[in-house]
């Protein structure tokens, strides 16, 4: 789909400079490499590790954002949920994450502060902004999912490697959504974010649980229907909103191929990552067997080699996962929903027709209360004609006031639109600069590890 002009605030190709091969060897990218892994990614043990998006380590400095309020003054925000830590034991426990916020917006009472939250209190605080927000017209990003399979291993299970992976993955989820909430202007100053963020005490959220896939589906399709009735009555037609819900329907299929090819990729290199160390481990092996004593420390140094490109395989398949997948699967839930969110360009559609048909409905009651005014009148009976025209009179305020919430709404929603596709181009072109960074720099390892291990070899023959 075209971008509007609204979207061109950078008009440059991103890689429109790019017109001469650059090798690895290069010195224009000493200044990228020299200074150890890309910002977004936490640095691993040993220092000379370049990429490093280990489990649990990883931070999203991109969601440090600087705002201009419409008066000129510029503020800062920066949100981070860590240290989950379990609370209680079996079926009744649950985690809680420290949610820490750095800010220096005058709405907030502190620069620096913190509070501990549970993931009912985030399924809380969205289900209230969503009913203060949607029918308004304003985009609520959807909270993350809610995974009953995933939670219950952690809670009966001990700590292993998959319980460590669904933690952490929940945890870049949470810190992914206050950060797009707070993003959005009218949703950082809501008393219910502002509560959230600050009060050490918060109330306990309740009807957080999941719907289920049926549930969602009654929901969506009970919803459709109820639009399919209100458009067949909608004389009123704007192009640019047809436009917009087939821009969203492309953008959608467009996503969730990226996204399913990401994902491939991701198991792609952990399937890489798990070959490589069965082959380092069968190296080590044989080279401890050989009597040749060139070629058994040759192929002992190979299984070290190996070893650390396995560790490589494992940073880059979670790089790919959380700097890339987990972006896209953000979009594709917020355009498709999720938990049962409507779908972005249906919700579009349905709020503003129920707007509309709110105000026709107005409409039509009162020309047949004027109807019935002028038979009164006909009839002279002076003892309910001003009765009839008190109704009237009420009955024209609501059409009026209709007609302003219709306008309203279509107004929000163009700027809302115009809003999530200048941040969604904001978003894309960060993580894809951070995501060639991070290739880089695997494939930089990689030459060390092998220019290392080059001499060995040669001292074969």
């Amino acid at each position: 789909p075209k971008q509007d002009s609204l979207m061109d605030d950078d008009p440059e190709d991103l890689f429109a400079g790019a017109t001469e091969e650059v090798s690895l060897d290069s010195p224009e990218r000493d200044v990228l490499l020299s200074d150890g892994p890309s910002p977004a990614i936490t640095p691993i043990t040993p220092p000379t590790s370049v990429i490093a998006p280990r489990i649990g380590h990883i931070t999203a400095d991109f969601c440090f954002l600087n705002y201009e309020e419409e008066g000129g003054d510029s503020f800062d925000v920066h949100i981070s949920v860590s240290d989950p830590e379990k609370v209680g034991d079996g079926m009744n426990a649950y985690m809680a994450y420290k949610v820490s916020t750095k800010t220096s917006l005058s709405v907030f009472k502190q620069r620096d502060f913190s509070v501990k939250r549970r993931f009912s209190d985030f399924l809380g605080l969205h289900s209230k902004l969503a009913s203060k927000y949607l029918h308004i017209g304003y985009i609520v990003p959807p909270a993350p999912e809610k995974s009953i399979v995933g939670m219950t291993k952690v809670k009966v299970g001990k700590e292993d490697q998959s319980s460590n992976e669904f933690v952490e993955k929940r945890r870049s989820a949470l810190e992914r959504y206050l950060m797009r909430t707070v993003k959005h202007p009218i949703l950082l100053k809501d008393p219910d974010v502002l509560q959230f963020l600050e009060n050490s005490e918060l109330p306990r959220a309740v009807n957080t649980q999941a719907l289920s896939s049926a549930g969602i589906l009654r929901m969506v399709n009970k919803a459709a229907d109820a639009v399919n009735k209100m458009t067949i009555k909608m004389n009123e037609s704007d192009a640019w909103f047809e436009e917009k819900q087939q821009h969203f329907e492309n953008l959608d299929v467009q996503l969730r191929k990226l996204h399913a090819s990401v994902e491939s990729l991701v198991c792609h290199r952990k399937e890489l990552s798990v070959n490589t160390a069965q082959f380092a481990k069968s190296a080590a092996m044989l080279g401890n067997s050989e009597d040749h004593t060139a070629l058994s420390r040759a192929l002992s140094q190979l299984a070290e080699v190996e070893e650390k490109i396995d560790q490589l395989h494992q940073d880059q398949a979670n790089a790919d996962f959380y700097l890339f997948s987990e972006l896209l699967g953000d979009y594709v839930r917020l355009i498709t929903g999720g938990s049962g969110d409507l779908e972005l360009y249906f919700y579009f559609i349905f709020f503003r027709i129920r707007t509309w048909q709110k105000w026709q409905d107005s409409q039509v009651l009162l020309l047949k209360k004027r109807e019935a005014e002028a038979k009164l009148q006909f009839t002279n009976k002076p003892d309910k004609l001003q009765q009839a025209k008190d109704e009237i009179k009420e009955l024209e305020g609501k059409v009026q006031q209709g007609e302003r919430d219709f306008e309203q709404i279509s107004k929000i929603i163009r700027k809302e639109v115009g809003r999530f596709e200048k941040e969604r181009v904001k978003d894309f072109k960060t993580i894809i600069v951070k995501y060639l960074e991070s290739l880089v720099q695997t494939q930089q390892q990689l030459i060390k590890y092998w220019e290392a291990f080059l001499p060995e070899a040669k001292a074969i023959s």
